[in-house]
């Protein structure tokens, strides 16, 4: 029997332990009200901001909210739902290439003997590129004396994406893709005027219209001198142009050019290192040893990917990491590796159809884009991940989030009825969060919707 001293003892240690266990219940339940209130009020800003205006009542909107240092969701709101992202799909072509395409990109690839350089393209859209005055793969392909022959066999694919609006043809940000892509597959179409004096007549504007680089596609010229705007047309299957005058002083308009594969890619280089490139369709046995031509930092591709939402920049940027890993060109089947493999963990598996988001067939949830940017803040450093991202007030975040702007670092999309954003924000309390908004199927102004979105991000960089 415990005598009166252990009996007291005893009854001593239950108390504390009673008390230990009373205490850590009372913090588990005060972490839980704190929990449930911050998911409440954040619910009730997206009613106010988002969900609830009369706006936005008919759309459809997905929202994830998520604080990588404690693994925990402040916010969901159907975000286990699939949206079509527009360009947010940016988000997995940028990761894809920042985990393979190395420090620089590969030109092109190239084997030789005694009297013949064989060369294979790779996907680089910098080659000619007005944004990039290095050009490696053209020095090296003027300062070679000996035959030149390219085969592109390693190209699978076809230059519209699936589920590309076929009528945006002649639009800048529809470029086709290609196997060797030249001046990004567009051409430069500008227009100048200029006053003469002439005695006869007085002063008379002339006007110049040129191309960059100068083509021997055919032009057609409209004479109808009524029209205020300078523009062109081009044929849906062919490099013909129709080029009607406008009333600007000074215009520039890009329009894409039919590639046929890489035979308009050969004809526009031929001018530029002053010597043909055949085409053999295939390389002469035994198989030989390709070496690399390296042209542009990767970086400097994926900022512009990123800040200015650039759609062929991110057809390319896939189009080589399935050359790199795979051998070829084809996005079905780089899609297919990476999701099998890099992204098999992905909270709902996507429906992924191109690199730029171009196509409606894209359907991605909100806890998709917040998983893949904690993916990539754990595989990537910061520094580099708020380079390529553009804070506020730049790219196409210019004009929003312009007070203290580089709280947020985010990827927009738009397209008809699409308004997304998906990215990184720090709170003035300094925690770290993941986010995406995704909307879908509005039918008020993009600018609207865009506004809502930023005055709830606001509100959680205020309040928390």
């Amino acid at each position: 029997m415990l005598n009166n001293q252990q009996l007291s003892m005893l009854n001593a240690q239950l108390k504390r332990r009673n008390f230990i266990y009373r205490f850590f219940i009372l913090i588990a339940f005060c972490l839980l009200f704190v929990s449930c209130s911050l998911q409440k009020k954040i619910a009730l800003s997206a009613k106010e901001n988002i969900l609830n205006i009369p706006e936005l009542r008919t759309a459809h909107i997905g929202i994830s909210i998520y604080e990588p240092a404690t693994g925990k969701y402040w916010y969901n709101y159907q975000s286990d739902k699939f949206f079509t992202p527009a360009s947010n799909t940016k988000i997995f072509s940028c990761y894809a290439g920042m985990k393979y395409l190395g420090d620089s990109l590969t030109g092109l690839r190239y084997t030789e003997n005694n009297n013949d350089i064989f060369i294979q393209p790779a996907g680089d859209p910098s080659l000619l590129h007005p944004d990039y005055k290095i050009q490696p793969v053209i020095s090296f392909l003027q300062h070679s004396n000996k035959n030149i022959y390219i085969i592109s066999n390693n190209w699978q694919e076809n230059a519209w994406g699936m589920g590309w609006s076929w009528n945006d043809y002649t639009d800048d940000y529809m470029a086709e893709r290609s196997a060797l892509p030249v001046y990004g597959n567009t051409i430069k179409f500008v227009q100048t005027q200029t006053i003469e004096k002439i005695e006869e007549l007085g002063n008379k504007p002339q006007t110049t219209i040129y191309t960059e680089p100068e083509i021997n596609w055919k032009l057609n010229f409209n004479t109808d001198t009524g029209s205020s705007i300078f523009f062109a047309k081009r044929a849906i299957s062919e490099n013909i142009f129709t080029i009607t005058e406008g009333k600007e002083k000074h215009k520039e308009i890009h329009i894409p050019f039919v590639t046929n594969g890489i035979t308009s890619a050969l004809e526009l280089l031929k001018d530029t290192i002053g010597k043909e490139i055949k085409i053999k369709d295939k390389l002469p046995a035994p198989a030989p040893q390709f070496h690399a031509i390296h042209t542009q930092p990767a970086d400097s591709l994926f900022k512009p990917m990123m800040h200015r939402s650039d759609n062929f920049f991110a057809e390319q940027t896939l189009l080589m990491v399935s050359n790199q890993l795979l051998g070829t060109m084809n996005d079905e089947k780089i899609i297919d590796t990476l999701l099998k493999t890099d992204l098999k963990d992905l909270p709902q598996k996507p429906n992924w159809a191109d690199g730029s988001g171009l196509s409606r067939f894209n359907l991605f949830t909100p806890q998709d884009f917040v998983w893949i940017l904690n993916k990539m803040q754990h595989e990537f450093s910061w520094k580099r991940i708020s380079t390529i991202f553009p804070t506020g007030n730049e790219g196409t975040l210019t004009n929003y989030y312009t007070t203290d702007s580089s709280f947020i670092y985010a990827k927009t999309g738009s397209l008809t009825g699409v308004v997304a954003l998906s990215g990184y924000l720090t709170t003035k309390k300094n925690k770290a969060l993941i986010f995406s908004v995704l909307v879908n199927n509005h039918q008020t102004t993009g600018r609207a919707v865009r506004r809502a979105v930023e005055k709830y991000i606001q509100a959680i960089r205020e309040n928390y």
